[in-house]
């Protein structure tokens, strides 16, 4: 039977979430019903909305697929969720399908609103889809060249994707700049060569910047060479970062741009809407290697106690999954 009760993480106040319960409607006509099996916290987008760091000029643009309530709070936030679809269209009954939606025991959503996942992706690893996404977006954006020297300055998860597919291009020397050295393992995995910050490399020709501390972004400047291109792929919330445009940054002619996953990159938008980029980026998530990404896992029932925790401290921490309690 059809649960009429679902259970949902919400943002109640700063640094403070709480489970609630709230009543799951019948789906309709072109509607889904999904079970959720597992999820994963963004951890520096979702740690900047339970610190309210969402700058209020941002609330609209902020706001998550099927997001209830409001910045600052009370919100119901969160964008990544895989699940099992138990009634719905016979195309996709039983299919297990990834959604950008809230942290939440099973929901209701339009059909159009699941992505399939594809054949020989475990539902544990897509997780990763909307991190994927975003590097996927990033990597349109910066229209990296064979034979290119990139630097990837974090080692979170979106910058070891972002590492990861560059990498791929024949001909380039990607390097992976992190100050935390008990990431290197994970570098080697995946095939990366990762460095500290002293030891960047210099005369780049893309540099992406994906720290999420402002000083990085900094360093990120020096890497690159002349005319290359700086991308910024993190964002600071209400932060202030401060920049050196001084120095070489004329003379050196260098290019800083921001990526964002709200919207399609220019180089492909017309060609590519959202729907199809997330499915190349689940198609993406189909190599093995990238399971190490996935640093730490907890029931979906601990997510008040644990996202306090991930926000405290992340030190060595890439990808923290949730497991829901369901029949898989």
């Amino acid at each position: 039977m059809q649960p009429s009760t679902a259970t949902a993480y919400w943002i109640v106040a700063p640094r403070r979430g709480e489970l609630r319960e709230a009543a799951l409607p019948a789906p309709g006509a072109g509607e889904v019903l999904v079970e959720t099996l597992y999820g994963a916290i963004s951890r520096g987008t979702e740690s900047l909305v339970f610190n309210n760091q969402v700058p209020e000029s941002q609330y609209e643009l902020m706001a998550a697929p099927f997001q209830e309530g409001s910045f600052p709070y009370p919100v119901k936030y969160g964008y990544i969720s895989v699940g099992k679809v138990r009634e719905g269209p016979p195309a996709l009954h039983g299919r297990c399908v990834f959604c950008l939606h809230p942290h939440q025991t099973s929901y209701v959503v339009p059909a159009e609103s699941v992505v399939p996942l594809p054949g020989g992706l475990p539902p544990e690893r897509a997780v990763l889809g909307a991190n994927m996404e975003t590097a996927l977006n990033a990597l349109w954006d910066a229209s990296p060249c064979i034979g290119d020297r990139i630097a990837v300055f974090g080692a979170g998860t979106v910058g070891f994707l972002v590492a990861w597919l560059a990498s791929a291009i024949p001909g380039t020397e990607v390097t992976l700049v992190d100050p935390d050295s008990s990431k290197r393992a994970f570098a080697e995995r995946l095939g990366l060569v990762m460095k500290t910050p002293e030891d960047a490399p210099a005369e780049c020709d893309i540099v992406v910047h994906a720290s999420g501390v402002p000083a990085g972004l900094a360093m990120a400047l020096a890497s690159a060479g002349y005319e290359a291109t700086v991308l910024e792929m993190s964002w600071f919330g209400d932060r202030e970062v401060p920049l050196p445009l001084g120095e070489a940054f004329h003379s050196r002619r260098i290019t800083l741009r921001s990526s964002q996953v709200g919207g399609i990159s220019p180089a492909r938008r017309a060609r590519k809407d959202h729907r199809r980029r997330m499915e190349i980026a689940l198609d993406l998530l189909r190599a093995e290697a990238l399971d190490c990404l996935i640093t730490g896992e907890s029931a979906f029932r601990d997510l008040p106690e644990v996202m306090q925790r991930l926000a405290d401290s992340g030190q060595g921490v890439l990808c923290h999954r949730l497991r829901y309690e369901c029949d898989r």
